[in-house]
């Protein structure tokens, strides 16, 4: 991948744009911010890193939005001063990114943007495919090591995903998860799984550095450094007619955005809490 524009040089901006250094994502990453000479230092911090941390991707901090013109892809952070993009100004932000890079993959790192990421499909008319937001990654993160912990095991052994609207509408598909390689079910019991259910909202919003990990893998993955299938905010398909909210679902991540939505097969229970998230 050629470049990458973060914009917003706060504390996940600044960890994000450090981390896609580190991994050699792109060659070049861009770190726009209002406070410019705070982006700009926090770019030449970052490149005073590369000698030691050996990486080659070139950090640069910018003030002005037209700077993020032309990068393959755009993250969405946080401001230095006021936090998340939302509402009306997360709105305009992103009707000024559609026309100064309109080819440009748009990932919403924050957690509070899932109903801008539904707003701006419908009334700026981006398409839902190249618009998206990679915060539900960092719960399953957590998620995951939740079960790590009830099971002494690594989160590395852990393979699971949610889906639906967080803190309090989120669905663990225990059915389809694994620990070790074992179904999931088999290592933990009803009561065991309920008690982790019941943890869920309280590992909501992640930290800006559980989310600039999750925007990196993300990133990583429209890059096509890796294959690994990626939770995150989806605008709803209106095209049925039925008017639905933005949720957290499984997708795979292409070279054009999303791909597909691998959500894996639900229970009756989950399937109906999942379509109570989601409807309007």
């Amino acid at each position: 991948m050629r470049d990458v524009a973060i914009i917003g040089a706060g504390d996940l901006g600044g960890a994000l744009a450090h981390l896609l250094a580190r991994r050699d994502v792109a060659t070049r990453v861009r770190l726009v911010d209002e406070a410019g000479e705070v982006a700009a230092g926090k770019a030449l911090d970052i490149m005073q890193a590369s000698p030691i941390e050996r990486f080659a991707a070139t950090v640069s901090g910018h003030r002005d939005l037209m700077s993020a013109a032309g990068a393959a892809v755009v993250v969405i952070a946080d401001r230095v001063e006021g936090g998340e993009w939302r509402g009306e100004d997360g709105l305009m932000l992103l009707r000024r990114i559609a026309r100064c890079s309109p080819a440009s993959i748009v990932v919403c790192a924050g957690h509070a943007q899932r109903e801008l990421i539904e707003r701006a499909v419908r009334a700026l008319h981006i398409p839902r495919e190249t618009l998206f937001g990679s915060a539900p990654e960092a719960l399953a993160g957590a998620v995951r090591a939740l079960v790590a912990l009830e099971t002494d095991g690594s989160p590395q052994d852990v393979a699971l995903t949610v889906a639906g609207v967080p803190p309090t509408q989120v669905v663990v598909p225990w059915e389809e998860a694994t620990i070790g390689g074992f179904a999931a079910t088999r290592v933990l019991d009803e009561p065991s799984r309920r008690r982790l259910a019941a943890r869920v909202p309280a590992l909501w919003p992640p930290g800006p550095y559980a989310l600039a990990s999750a925007a990196a893998k993300a990133v990583d993955v429209l890059a096509g450094r890796s294959r690994r299938v990626v939770c995150g905010f989806v605008a709803p398909d209106d095209s049925g007619g039925v008017r639905a909210r933005a949720a957290a679902l499984p997708v795979r991540l292409g070279p054009q955005g999303i791909a597909r939505v691998e959500l894996p097969p639900l229970n009756v229970h989950d399937q109906v809490a999942l379509d109570n998230a989601m409807l309007l």
